[in-house]
């Protein structure tokens, strides 16, 4: 089972983050190759994405069903969203790379990774990257 390891700060044309990565997860999931530690399509940045651009997720799972790439994810969404403008993505941006874990959460990452909790990782983009590339090489690697 693939873990994803694409970064909810990444964006693609569009300029929507996560949705690369949530493109990735929904596809691994349609192909029986996500890790179960995964969801295709979560409540967190997952639904942010959706209902900060306006894609029913229905509709956006039943469409990665088809396995498209993700230019064709991009044009899809563009063709679905009901709220893809550039306020409402610059408002969806901010509220990702805003967004920061519990201290319990920052705290079991940071320390799963070897890292001391020193303050200077807050944000839940960076700790997600730690915690997905942490958990790619215990699988993968080690």
């Amino acid at each position: 089972m693939i873990i994803p390891t694409i970064s909810s700060g990444t964006a693609g044309p569009l300029g929507v983050l996560h949705l690369p990565r949530l493109w990735q997860k929904a596809s691994l999931a349609a192909a029986g190759k996500l890790h179960s530690d995964y969801p295709a399509c979560g409540m967190g940045y997952d639904q942010m994405v959706l209902d900060g651009i306006g894609v029913d997720k229905e509709a956006f799972l039943s469409f990665i069903n088809s396995k498209p790439t993700y230019v064709q994810t991009e044009a899809w969404v563009k063709a679905n969203a009901s709220n893809l403008n550039s306020e409402a993505v610059s408002a969806l941006n901010a509220a990702i790379t805003g967004y920061h874990h519990s201290d319990d959460t920052r705290k079991a990452i940071l320390s799963s990774v070897g890292l001391e909790d020193d303050g200077s990782i807050l944000d839940a983009v960076n700790l997600n990257n730690l915690d997905d590339w942490g958990s790619f090489h215990a699988q993968e690697i080690a």
